[in-house]
Order: C-alpha cells, then sequence, then structure tokens
C-alpha cells in the first residue's frame, strides 16, 4: 500500500515539474519577444493603409493603420513579410529593432496587368475603351456546367442567360439587343473567330476572358463586332519546373421547384364542374370523385435526382526556349429530366519555342467530342397529363388515354415517348492555330497565323413502332443527319512599338485577316424495321428518304490600329477595318468600320493632388461603327430555286421555281456607338470603381420586305432589306474592394448594369408580330402585346352592362358569369383585337451581381448573388394549367376558381370550350420576371504546405459547392431564367446542385 502511493506521489512530482518547465520555456519566450512599431510607405513616401505585416512561419501578424503604422510583439531575430496588393512583397529582418520604416515597391505585374483587345494585347491602365476582364481565378471559384455558365455576373454589360439542359449553349448579350435579328457577340478563342458553344470548352483550360463592348474595342473585328467580342485565351505553360495538376469534382442536381398540380379527385371534380358549365354530360368514370383517389403523379416520373462529375488534369512547365501546356478532361452531366444526358472529352495541347532570338512559334491546339443524348421529353405534357390516367398497363405496356378526347385528353403518354423515343448527338471538333512571331529588332513584330475549326457532328433518331392511345405509330422510323463545317483563317499584322523622347509611346499596327467557310448536310430516314436492334437505315423497308445541301462565305479584311500615349497622361487609340463579305453583291460588298477613343489619366496631372480617398482617375471617351453579317444569309443578295411538283394535265411535274426574292441591295446591319467612362482608386487603393454610359444606335437594321403574292413569289418567304433602326442606352458600374486585408482577408466585388431598348423604325413603321410578342416603333423589341383585364363577372347583370365580348343566346357557348372581363381600351363597346396594347419586355432593364470572398488560415469561402429585373416573362406553362377548358391537368391554384358571386375576382371558371377565350394573352399570364439568386456558395480549405510537401504534393484543396441554392422571385413558374422573347413555354429549368471536390497539384 506504501508503495503504490509512492510511486503516485513520484508520478505527480514529474508531472508536476514538466509543467513548471513548460511554464518556464513559456515565460522565457515571452520575455524574448520584443515590441516592435513601424511605418509602412510607398515609393513617394505615402502611408500604405492596410498593408499585412506578418511574422514569418508564424500566423502573428497585423495591418496597419490609416497613418500606415503597425505595431507587433515579435522575436529580436525574426523576419516580416510585408505585403499589400499592387507591391511587391517585402521580407524584412528585425535584428533586434524596435522601430522600422518599410517602402514598398509597385508591383509592375500587378499594375500593368495585360488585358487581350484583337489582335494584340493591351496594359490595362492604358486602356481607352470599355473592356471588362475575368480572369480564370475568378472562373475556377464554382464548378459550373459550362464556360457560359461561370460567366454570368462576372462582367457588367453581359447578359447570360443559362439552360439547365445538359450540353445546351448559354444565350449570351453584350448592351442589351442590338436587333431582331441575330445579335450575338462574336466569340474569338485564341485569335480564332469561331462559333463553337461554350460547352465545348474545357474551363480549367481557360486563362483569361475579355469582354469588348464599345465600338473603339471591338471595331477592330469590324463587320463581325456589332454587337461585342468576347475573347477566350487558354493557358500556357512557364518557364520553370514543370506542374502536374489534377482535379476531380462530383455533384448531384435536383429541380429548384416544381408546380403544385391536382391529383385524380380534385380533377375529376374540376372535369365535371368543367363539363356542366358547357351543358355537356359528364364522364360516368368520374360519378365519384373521392373513388379515384390521388392518381398518378407524372412529374415523379419525369424529375429525377442527377449526377454531375469532371475530372482534369494538366501538365505544364518549360525552359527559357520552350514552354508547354497539355490537358485532359472528362465530364459528365446527367439531366433532371430523365433520359437527358451530356458527355464530353477534351484535350488541349497548347506550346511556344523561342527559335533564336528574332523568330518565335507555337500553336495552340483544342480537340473535342462530345455527346448528347435525350428522350423526346415534354416538361409542358408531363403536367398536363391527367392524374386519372395510369402510367403503365397492367402487363407492362405503355398506357394511353382510352375514351373520348373531351374525357381523357389527346396527350400521349409522356412517359412513354420519353423512355422509347431518342435522339443523340455526336459531336468532333478541332480548332486550333499555329503562329509564327518573326521581331528583326525590339521595336518591330511580324506575327502570321493560321487557324482551323473543323465540326463534325451527326444527329441519330430512333423511335420503335406502338399503339398507345390516342394515336398509334403503326411502324418504327429512324432517322440520320451528318454535317460537316469546315473554317480557315490567316490573318498576318506587322507591330511597331517604340518610345520617343521618354514621354512619347507609339504603337501601330496593320494587318490583314482571311476567313472562310463551307458547310455540308446529309440526312435521310425511314421507316418499317423488323427489329428494334437493327437500327440502320438499311434495314427499313418503308418510305425512305435523303436529303442534303451545303453553303460557304468568305470575308477578306484590311485592319489597322494606333495606341498613342504622352507622358503617361493622355491617351489616344484609333482603329480602322476594310470589310469584303461574299454574302453581299459586288456594289455592296465592301465597308469600312473606323473607330477613336481618348483617355487622360487625371491623377497624373501637376495641378492633380491625390489623396488617401482619391488616388487614380482616368477619363475615358470613345465612338466608332462596327457591323453585322451573322443576320444576312450566304446567298441573300441572289435569287435562290427550290424543286417543285405539280400536277399539270393529270401528271405529276417536276420544276424549278425561285424560293425567296432576291435584294441585290442588302448590306451590313451598321451600329454606330458612343461611350464614355471613368476609372478610379480610392480609398488608398482599396476601392476601385469604373463608371461607363453609352448610346448604341443599330442602323439599316434588316426587316422583312413586304412581298406582294401577285409577284410570283412567296409572301411568306420573304427577303431583308435595311429600313429598320433601334437604339440601347445605358450605364454600367463595377466596383471592386478589399474590406480586410492580412490573416483574415475579405473582398467585395459588385456589378450592376442598366440598359433601355427602343426601336425607332422599321419597314412602314408596321408592327411585325410573332408569338406573343411583337416589334413596334417607340417600344422595346419583343415586347408582349395582348389583352388587360378587369376582374371577373359576378353576374350576368354585370356582362349584358358591360362590352360586347362573346355574344349569344346559348347560355353555354357565351360570356357568362364567372368569365374574365377585359378591358375595352378604345371605349367602342367590342372587345376584340383593336383592345390589345403593350403589356412589358422581356429584355431586363438591369442584370447585377456581388461577390463575397473571404480566407482565412487556409479557409476560403465564396459567396456569389446574381440578379436581373425590368422583364417580364409570359407563362404559356400556367396559361395552359389554368385554362380549365379542355380534359387536362391543372394547377392547384385553379381551387380557388368562381364557383359563384363573391368567390373569386382573380380566376375564372372552369367551363369547357372556354367560349369567352379567358386563355387569350393578356396579361394574367405576364408575370414580373425579376430575381435574385444565391448562384454560388463555395468552401474550401487548402492543406497547409508543409503537410503536402509530407505527401510530395505542392498544393491540397479540398471544397463543397452548391449552386442556385436559393432563388428569390415572385414568377410563379419553374425558372425565370428565359432567354429569347420571354415565353416560358416547356423551358428546361435551371437545376440547384451540390458539388464536392478536391485540387492537387505536384
Amino acid at each position: 500500500m506504501y508503495m503504490k502511493q509512492s510511486m503516485k506521489s513520484k508520478g505527480f512530482e514529474r508531472r508536476l515539474l514538466l509543467i513548471m518547465w513548460g511554464l518556464f520555456l513559456s515565460l522565457s519566450a515571452f520575455a524574448q519577444q520584443i515590441s516592435i512599431k513601424g511605418h509602412v510607405v510607398d515609393a513617394a513616401g505615402e502611408p500604405v493603409i492596410g498593408a499585412s505585416v506578418v511574422e514569418e512561419s508564424t500566423t502573428n501578424g497585423t495591418i496597419t493603420d490609416i497613418d500606415g503604422n503597425f505595431s507587433l510583439k515579435v522575436s529580436p531575430k525574426s523576419m516580416l513579410t510585408v505585403s499589400f496588393i499592387g507591391y511587391a512583397t517585402q521580407t524584412v529582418p528585425v535584428n533586434g529593432k524596435t522601430s522600422l520604416t518599410i517602402t514598398l515597391k509597385e508591383d509592375t505585374e500587378v499594375l500593368d496587368e495585360v488585358v487581350v483587345i484583337g489582335y494584340g494585347t493591351m496594359k490595362k491602365s492604358d486602356l481607352t475603351g470599355a473592356i471588362s476582364s475575368v480572369s480564370s481565378k475568378d472562373l475556377m471559384k464554382q464548378p459550373s456546367p459550362s464556360l457560359g455558365a461561370a460567366l454570368q455576373g462576372r462582367a457588367t454589360g453581359l447578359q447570360v442567360i443559362s439552360s439547365g439542359a445538359p450540353g445546351d449553349n448559354v444565350s449570351m448579350k453584350i448592351r442589351g439587343i442590338g436587333s431582331i435579328n441575330n445579335s450575338d457577340p462574336l466569340l474569338v478563342i485564341d485569335g480564332v473567330p469561331t462559333d463553337v458553344p461554350l460547352n465545348m470548352i474545357n474551363m480549367d483550360d481557360v486563362e483569361t476572358v475579355d469582354v469588348l463592348k464599345d465600338a473603339s474595342a471591338t471595331a477592330i473585328y469590324g463587320s463581325r463586332g456589332a454587337y461585342g467580342v468576347i475573347i477566350i485565351t487558354t493557358k500556357k505553360g512557364k518557364s520553370d519546373a514543370a506542374h502536374f495538376n489534377f482535379k476531380a469534382s462530383y455533384g448531384i442536381e435536383k429541380a429548384i421547384r416544381t408546380l403544385d398540380l391536382l391529383d385524380a379527385t380534385q380533377f375529376a371534380s374540376l372535369h365535371n364542374e368543367m363539363m356542366t358549365a358547357n351543358g355537356q354530360p359528364q364522364n360516368p368514370l368520374f360519378e365519384d370523385p373521392t373513388s379515384l383517389g390521388r392518381g398518378t403523379n407524372w412529374t415523379d416520373e419525369l424529375f429525377q435526382t442527377a449526377a454531375i462529375q469532371n475530372y482534369s488534369l494538366n501538365y505544364s512547365g518549360g525552359n527559357d526556349k520552350t514552354t508547354y501546356y497539355v490537358s485532359a478532361a472528362y465530364f459528365n452531366q446527367e439531366g433532371i429530366v430523365r433520359t437527358t444526358q451530356y458527355e464530353r472529352y477534351t484535350v488541349q495541347f497548347n506550346m511556344d519555342t523561342q527559335m533564336n532570338n528574332w523568330l518565335k512559334m507555337g500553336n495552340k491546339l483544342s480537340l473535342n467530342h462530345d455527346i448528347k443524348k435525350k428522350g423526346e421529353y415534354s416538361i409542358k405534357n408531363t403536367m398536363l397529363a391527367l392524374p386519372t390516367q395510369a402510367i403503365k398497363n397492367d402487363d407492362g405496356s405503355w398506357a394511353g388515354p382510352v375514351g373520348l378526347p373531351m374525357y381523357v385528353g389527346d396527350i400521349a403518354n409522356p412517359i412513354g415517348k420519353m423512355m422509347t423515343n431518342s435522339t443523340a448527338t455526336k459531336g468532333f471538333n478541332i480548332l486550333g492555330n499555329i503562329y509564327a512571331e518573326v521581331k528583326p529588332w525590339e521595336w518591330l513584330t511580324f506575327k502570321t497565323i493560321v487557324g482551323v475549326q473543323a465540326l463534325f457532328w451527326d444527329d441519330k433518331g430512333w423511335s420503335p413502332k406502338y399503339d398507345w392511345q390516342p394515336i398509334s405509330q403503326p411502324e418504327s422510323y429512324a432517322s440520320r443527319k451528318y454535317n460537316k463545317s469546315l473554317t480557315l483563317l490567316w490573318d498576318n499584322t506587322l507591330t511597331f512599338n517604340k518610345t520617343f523622347a521618354e514621354k512619347h509611346q507609339l504603337t501601330v499596327m496593320v494587318g490583314s485577316s482571311a476567313q472562310s467557310n463551307t458547310y455540308e448536310y446529309l440526312g435521310g430516314s425511314i421507316m418499317g424495321f423488323i427489329s428494334p436492334t437493327a437500327q440502320q437505315l438499311d434495314n427499313g423497308t418503308l418510305e425512305p428518304t435523303v436529303n442534303g445541301n451545303g453553303s460557304d462565305w468568305a470575308l477578306l479584311s484590311y485592319l489597322g490600329r494606333v495606341n498613342y500615349t504622352y507622358d503617361n497622361k493622355y491617351l489616344l487609340t484609333a482603329t480602322i477595318r476594310r470589310d469584303g463579305s461574299s454574302r453581299f453583291s459586288k456594289k455592296n460588298r465592301w465597308s469600312n468600320f473606323p473607330s477613336v477613343s481618348l483617355a487622360w489619366r487625371l491623377s497624373e496631372e501637376p495641378f492633380f493632388k491625390k489623396s488617401f480617398w482619391l488616388s487614380d482617375v482616368k477619363l475615358r471617351a470613345g465612338y466608332g461603327l462596327t457591323g453585322n453579317q451573322a443576320s444576312v444569309g450566304n446567298y441573300a443578295y441572289a435569287s435562290t430555286i427550290q424543286t417543285i411538283q405539280y400536277n399539270f394535265n393529270g401528271t405529276q411535274v417536276n420544276a424549278i421555281a425561285p424560293s425567296v426574292m432576291p435584294n441585290p441591295n442588302v448590306r451590313w446591319e451598321e451600329v454606330e456607338q458612343y461611350n464614355v467612362g471613368a476609372d478610379l482608386t480610392m480609398i488608398d487603393g482599396r476601392i476601385n470603381l469604373s463608371l461607363d454610359a453609352y448610346i448604341k444606335n443599330t442602323n439599316d437594321m434588316l426587316v422583312d420586305m413586304v412581298v406582294p403574292i401577285s409577284t410570283g413569289y412567296s409572301d411568306i418567304n420573304v427577303p431583308k432589306i435595311n429600313a429598320g433602326k433601334m437604339r440601347n442606352k445605358g450605364f454600367e458600374v463595377s466596383v471592386s474592394s478589399r474590406n480586410l486585408v492580412g490573416e483574415f482577408s475579405w473582398n467585395t466585388s459588385l456589378n450592376a448594369s442598366y440598359n433601355k431598348n427602343e426601336i425607332i423604325r422599321l419597314n412602314g413603321d408596321v408592327p411585325m408580330y410573332f408569338d406573343n410578342n411583337i416589334h413596334a416603333v417607340g417600344h422595346p423589341v419583343s415586347s408582349f402585346y395582348g389583352y388587360v383585364t378587369n376582374g371577373i363577372f359576378q353576374t350576368q347583370e354585370e356582362v349584358d352592362r358591360y362590352a360586347i365580348q362573346t355574344q349569344g343566346n346559348d347560355p353555354y357557348n357565351r360570356t357568362s358569369a364567372g368569365d374574365i372581363k377585359f378591358k375595352d381600351l378604345n371605349n367602342d363597346g367590342i372587345i376584340n383585337d383593336k383592345d390589345r396594347t403593350y403589356l412589358g419586355s422581356p429584355t431586363p432593364t438591369w442584370i447585377f451581381s456581388m461577390n463575397n470572398s473571404f480566407a482565412w488560415k487556409g479557409f476560403d469561402l465564396e459567396i456569389f448573388l446574381q440578379g436581373a429585373a425590368g422583364n417580364k416573362i409570359y407563362n404559356a406553362n400556367r396559361a395552359s394549367l389554368e385554362a380549365m377548358s379542355v380534359a387536362q391537368n391543372q394547377m392547384t391554384t385553379v381551387l380557388d376558381r368562381w364557383r359563384g358571386e363573391g368567390t373569386s375576382n382573380s380566376m375564372p371558371r372552369a367551363v369547357f370550350g372556354d367560349p369567352n377565350k379567358n386563355g387569350r394573352v393578356s396579361n394574367r399570364f405576364i408575370e414580373d420576371g425579376k430575381y435574385l439568386r444565391l448562384k454560388n456558395v463555395t468552401l474550401g480549405y487548402t492543406l497547409p504546405a508543409a503537410w503536402s510537401k509530407k505527401a510530395a504534393m505542392s498544393f491540397v484543396r479540398f471544397f463543397v459547392s452548391g449552386q442556385n441554392l436559393l432563388t428569390l422571385t415572385r414568377y410563379t413558374g419553374l425558372d425565370p431564367e428565359i432567354s429569347g422573347s420571354g415565353n416560358d413555354n416547356n423551358v428546361y429549368p435551371v437545376a440547384r446542385n451540390i458539388t464536392f471536390g478536391a485540387s492537387v497539384s505536384f
């Protein structure tokens, strides 16, 4: 017993001695620390506010105050690391000193950030035009399914609308819609103008994306720069040790929202009421609606939880002579709609070699293979399918609506069609260039580049025979389509760059560009397959068809640009491009596209006193002309012909006839643009602000020509004539700020763009009607056009006193109590087409985004918000799902329908056939399209370098990311992101996803 106690006592004494020794060491270390005070300034002696001061190899640090001062307790023999954005990081020894003054030198690599401007580059500080840049660091922060989706909200003036369908390209517009025709921006990848979709590109291969917005920036692209230019530059190797990088991510996607639909009991009750209101007999099977229960939920079979995965690796490096970058990537996205899927394989190979002191050569090559699959799905028809109908019969075959259409509808089984009818598109794409750069003197460079874009894609369609109701397909059907597009490019530029008398910097570039394209298409189809496993065209036996066509175009251009800077204060950029296009007749084939822009760096003037609040100011102004040939067909100026068949004396005769009247006077759509802007640096470099305002006029806009049928030409397929004009006016604000620096950092960027669109002139000012929209003078492009509702008729007396809508003596087929009142806008006592009016624009007037980035001890967090406002959406899905007029399922909102006086003043009655046309295009289905979306939240953790090194790696980062996590909107449809004319009719919605991933470097 005593020995045990003695041993316990000795153990306690040992622990006590260890604790005391640890305290002694801690006190000794503390006693060895000294308090140091410091002052951080720039080369001009001005204090640097917010500079980070950290004791090397520790987390002990602080930041400088408003006077550039700091204080810190450190070891006397420690080293201090001092850093600040825009300045070179310095490491300063303490050497026992208690006071230090540290001067930071400007980091020229940061201050002279290079921007790609088209046929060259320029320091960002020397820009005179409106250009927004997005770096690979910004793009890599979110694992988006495509480069286009990643660009959303990242650049002012650039509107990006995503599609949820796997493999679909985004819709992009720069500074509004510039034409009623094609007004997409020009895409240039590694110097090659191209029309490939952005989802073809592996986002990990992208170094920068530069968005050229005003004419002074885009005029160098002449006839294709009218609606902005997006320049994508892929990565290249660096002259250092080789690096191997691998990135992998896996995520799941779900629909953001689904609509509440009627169950079988609710639908049967609605249908009974609908038939009675029209004087029709009720469906005998619906005699007791409650006996039907909940029935079939079709959307549960349509949507799924889908997987999305991405794997990318690259190897890069080089020496002082040669650098290289090689990558390979695989991407696979299942859609939230079953049977939809997109796969992509990409390979990138970039190399640059300095052959000798005057010759440099290199290449950039991208290979892509993608596969897009989908069944014959219809989101809208799936929601409209009756809950009283089963998906499959008892024998496992696909069921169909059996019976009278007035009882069971006419929608063929949407799930059955989705699972049996399929299409697949396979693409094989090559995009690249080789170049040579000759530099006989330091101030003169000649560059020649040969580019190629080769696109090959084929479509395969298959539909087996079936005998479902209401319409059977007695024979199997197969189709094949083969497409080939080959584009060749040859550019030559000569650039002179020299500084005179230390104050005059002059850069002159002249060059030429030649590009041509050849397109071919071949297709065929056949029916009558004995076996569904033999889907080749040779195995069909009935109704074979074959078709094909081709086209080509060519463009020859001469271009020049002058950049002049005096004393780093006054800047001038002037460009000219002369384009000749095969798409126009000889008299209109050539046109000139000039631009000029000026900038004044006000802060470099002697009278400007730099302060903490405002340290750098640059004012910009520009004007230019650009063109658009994309809206013109390849042979619009010539008479095109077609093969026709007609009956002559009882005999079928083949003949050739003109299809569209030629217009030899057709020419470019021409865009003139005025831009003024300012770039400011404030709060001692913590805030950077860019402002731009512009007016963009599209002159000679192509509109449809009025062709009398008496000419013998088609009055439907008509030529385009240059008789329209459109105007876009707006402004853009971009703010970036460093809110906190040091061990815990917080950065914010904010983008906001406003644009007002208006059609100034059309052909004779005659409105152009299409879908639920109208092009009309004095209104935005694609404005909605329809009736204005005025409540619900509560009694028949009220109907009789109101303007005539649908009159008649049949009480079941006229306007009655419970129907919608439409406003008599012209007060003529009749509701007709003359009472339609403008109901809003589908184009947002505002697009905006805000990004917040946080970092602390290896953790990083990004929160990205994005949205739009000022637009309307025509909810065409809702127009069908609240129609209550045919045998189709409806949303649960119709449960609040009118059923008697005073029951509703917004939702009309249910009546078969809709005699009052309650479902006509009106403001009833025009909804507010504004939204604010939590587009991305990403949380990452980077392992400490010491840990990574032990695992023979230089960098390891893990992350989890959420896309489209929350959407704030008043829109009642599936998703407010609607492109084009703003009609939400069977649009594939954007999905919500959660992704996990890791990045590793060796």
